[in-house]
């Protein structure tokens, strides 16, 4: 088991992985650099293990499959997960590693919204989504988390092993946070800086698509983690409707005697389907119930099997 491990999930990062890898092996002499090529075609691979990185390769296309095949395939007592696009100072890591291994922080959070990132950062429609993304999961979860979507992170050994990559694009940082505020799992802010991509590096991500998918993400998520809470606003919104049609209804029954049929068996369906929605959020929610006590089991197995790891080394 290795004390440190740095995560770097590549694809045509040429012009800048080379100084990545060597920043990193500069700052964390006693960690293992992996870097996992996910199908470049300008040489990222080589340069990499020229420069001293533990090369491995990824087939399916998406940073959320790198970072899946990553998690299951690496065992460390520290992991630091950072973009290979010289954006991040490796000079950082030395912060987030000692806020895992002595803080017990399960997930520590490279903040760049709070220092430099808005001053460098050339896309301004990033600028926004970035801003929206946090605004909305911290609405959501009541969370203080300070950067959603940044590159660089720290993890614990039970954060990794525990984590199930559902997602297989840029939106799986979106999935790790919400992830880890659900669980209750440790996290902490810590302000990085942050400059943008040297000339000639291309950015990966998609500001529309990539967007569209960060939302939905949270949305999805929500629905999975928070299940009465979503169908109880479903439930709300249809009992409002239903009684839109039922009111009239009833006010033209006592004054005139006539019966408005479409309305009151718009608004029995309506009420039928209020009460289903509610049924399945008090079911779902019972199943999370369940499904964070098998978590928590899971999670003193993973600090067991973290001991005796040690142990053996």
């Amino acid at each position: 088991m290795d004390k440190v491990a740095v995560l770097i999930p590549c694809y045509n990062e040429s012009k800048t992985i080379k100084k990545v890898v060597e920043d990193f092996k500069k700052e964390l002499p006693e960690a293992k650099i992996y870097v996992y090529d996910n199908n470049s075609k300008d040489g990222t691979d080589e340069i990499a293990r020229k420069a001293g990185a533990i090369v491995r390769y990824e087939t399916r296309q998406g940073k959320g499959n790198v970072i899946r095949t990553m998690f299951r395939e690496i065992d460390a007592e520290c992991y630091i997960m950072v973009d290979g696009d010289d954006t991040y100072p490796a000079e950082s890591a030395k912060l987030l590693v000692k806020d895992v291994l002595e803080e017990n922080v399960d997930m520590v959070v490279g903040d760049r919204l709070s220092s430099t990132y808005f001053k460098e950062n050339k896309r301004p429609f990033h600028n926004v989504g970035n801003v929206t993304v946090r605004a909305l999961i911290n609405r959501i979860y009541k969370s203080d988390i300070r950067d959603v979507m940044t590159g660089l992170r720290a993890f614990s050994y039970k954060f990794v092993k525990t984590f199930p990559v559902m997602s297989k694009g840029f939106e799986l940082e979106t999935e790790m946070t919400i992830h880890c505020l659900d669980k209750n799992l440790k996290i902490k802010n810590e302000i990085i800086e942050y400059r943008d991509r040297p000339e000639g590096s291309v950015s990966k991500l998609n500001t529309i698509s990539d967007g569209i998918r960060v939302i939905k993400t949270i949305f999805g998520f929500y629905k999975n983690y928070k299940p009465l809470n979503f169908f109880s606003i479903i439930a709300t919104f249809m009992a409002i409707v239903g009684l839109v049609f039922f009111i009239p209804a009833v006010v033209t029954l006592v004054q005139t005697g006539d019966i408005r049929v479409p309305s009151i068996i718009v608004s029995m369906l309506l009420f039928v389907c209020t009460l289903q929605s509610l049924f399945t959020g008090l079911t779902l929610d019972n199943i999370i119930r369940d499904s964070r006590q098998t978590f928590e089991m899971r999670l003193i197995d993973c600090e067991s099997e973290l001991k005796r790891r040690r142990g053996e080394d």
